[in-house]
């Protein structure tokens, strides 16, 4: 029976550049290749694909004016008119989210958006440039989000650091989510594809059979984690601009 390789190895980050910035390591690695892939296709897609702007559009172009109008829509509905200078800003955070998602399937590649450090950080910028765009907008008023309406004073005393707290964990939430459902779906495929490698062709059809449906379920989650991680930043965003609670 053939060896069965660590599922766990998919994740591990590996030096490809090495580099240094005194004594900051800033080496090139297999996680900035495949981010810079994302970044360099999804570009491609949008400005090759709205280059001609036909009438009549092609492939590319429907593709480019889909995800325009997805996004466009789900600022408009979420967050409202005042979203529109914010839109550039999710239409590219849903694009990079989703292209390094489908990309982490392809064969021999490697998966950006299992890496929790790398959605702790673009939640992080999330949490910070909401948390901002509420206080330059509102000032000290920006606290009485954390106050809920018509509560009597004595409960605020339990509701004020409550409310605190779920404010604070949003970027854990946020990272988490997508962090976890990228590594369990990915090592789960791995798994599988190790069991058709250990038990052979005429051994392996049913591993073999369940791995072509999760590779179709996990299309289908790599689009969603791209919509959820979009959408609540459209709420978080929402919260901020109009206080909403």
């Amino acid at each position: 029976m053939a060896e069965m390789h660590n599922p766990m190895e998919q994740f591990e980050i590996k030096r490809l550049l090495d580099f240094k910035i005194g004594s900051l390591d800033a080496s090139f690695t297999n996680s900035a290749t495949w981010m810079v892939i994302a970044v360099i296709l999804a570009t491609t897609v949008f400005v090759y694909g709205m280059r001609q702007r036909a009438l009549v559009p092609g492939k590319l172009q429907s593709v480019a004016e889909l995800g325009y109008e997805f996004i466009a829509g789900m600022v408009r509905d979420n967050v409202g008119d005042e979203g529109k200078k914010y839109f550039p800003f999710i239409l590219s955070l849903f694009i990079f989210i989703l292209f390094c998602n489908i990309l982490g399937l392809v064969p021999y590649s490697y998966t950006v958006t299992s890496q929790i450090v790398v959605t702790f950080a673009m939640a992080a910028v999330v949490f910070i440039g909401v948390t901002i765009i509420g206080v330059v907008r509102h000032g000290w008023h920006f606290l009485s989000f954390f106050a809920p309406k018509g509560v009597p004073l004595w409960l605020l005393f339990i509701l004020v650091p409550i409310e605190v707290f779920s404010y604070l964990i949003r970027p854990v939430s946020l990272s988490v989510r997508l962090f976890a459902n990228m590594l369990a779906g990915h090592t789960m495929l791995k798994v599988f594809g190790g069991f058709v490698v250990a038990m052979g062709l005429l051994g392996g059809w049913a591993p073999l059979a369940f791995i072509v449906a999760l590779t179709g379920l996990e299309l289908l989650i790599a689009f969603l984690q791209a919509y959820v991680f979009a959408i609540l930043t459209c709420l978080y965003l929402n919260d901020a601009i109009h206080l909403s609670h």
